[in-house]
């Protein structure tokens, strides 16, 4: 039998493994068959935690199915970082150093996994040293991303900030990926205390920007019409339509959402 199609007896479980858009399609066949046939299933309900900050790091995650919540929690509440569609592989960070990890994931939906132990990647990289290049690609992917959004967050005007944000979500965080998800399952309030803006003020950017033919909003989904346009945004392009209300009302907002 073909590792690659392995029978898991749920079809939804090989997604992050067999997705065109999957970071697992661009590895060697034979790294592909090592890490294939040692997977293993696992499944969470909507609220379980996978790990907190601090946690030992337990190996390599491929999302096949559902939303991951990515944040931290404090004194303040929750910090979020990011929220996480299939197919998306994460963890690789605790390969390389072996330090515990860096935050808290919990599934906002029901998820399927797929798990690779941390014994069992690493011996696959021993016997595949290419693995690592893989992986360091994906990470400095991942980096650079980072970096974009801390210029967003300290240069860009909110209309600007939200289209860039939905634009890298679509590219499953990395820079300058080929290939954009269409929907993104988001609530307005949960991109709002990633970008650290008041909800009225992102409430009236994606109204802006649903005027002007970019996206379509929808329950809790926000699909992206015209991505390339999106990615365009910056403080003097598109409508203003939106970014001037939204600069007003969040001057007015004595407290972002995620400071709540």
């Amino acid at each position: 039998m073909n590792a690659l199609h392995r029978d898991f007896g749920d079809p939804r479980v090989a997604r992050a493994m067999l997705a065109p858009e999957s970071w697992f399609q661009t590895l060697p066949r034979a790294l592909q068959i090592e890490l294939a046939w040692r997977v293993q299933p696992r499944y969470l309900r909507a609220g379980e935690r996978l790990c907190a900050r601090g946690d030992p790091s337990d190996g390599f995650y491929g999302l096949s199915d559902g939303i991951l919540r990515v944040g931290s929690t404090g004194d303040g509440g929750e910090a979020l970082l990011a929220m996480v569609q299939p197919p998306h592989w994460f963890g690789e960070l605790g390969l390389f150093d072996g330090a515990p990890r860096t935050h808290d994931v919990h599934a906002e939906t029901d998820v399927v996994l797929l798990h690779l132990p941390q014994t069992a990647m690493l011996a696959v990289l021993e016997r595949e040293p290419e693995g690592w290049r893989h992986l360091g690609r994906m990470l400095a992917g991942k980096m650079r991303s980072v970096f974009v959004s801390f210029e967003q967050m300290q240069m860009l005007p909110p209309r600007a900030r939200v289209a860039r944000r939905l634009v890298m979500m679509a590219a499953d965080h990395q820079v300058d990926r080929p290939t954009l998800r269409r929907e993104l399952v988001l609530s307005q309030e949960q991109l709002a205390r990633m970008l650290s803006l008041s909800r009225q003020t992102v409430n009236e950017v994606l109204a802006g920007l649903e005027a002007d033919g970019l996206i379509r909003r929808r329950r809790r989904v926000i699909e992206l019409l015209d991505p390339e346009r999106l990615q365009k945004e910056d403080a003097g392009s598109g409508s203003s339509s939106g970014a001037a209300t939204a600069d007003a009302v969040d001057k007015l907002v004595d407290k972002p959402v995620d400071k709540m």
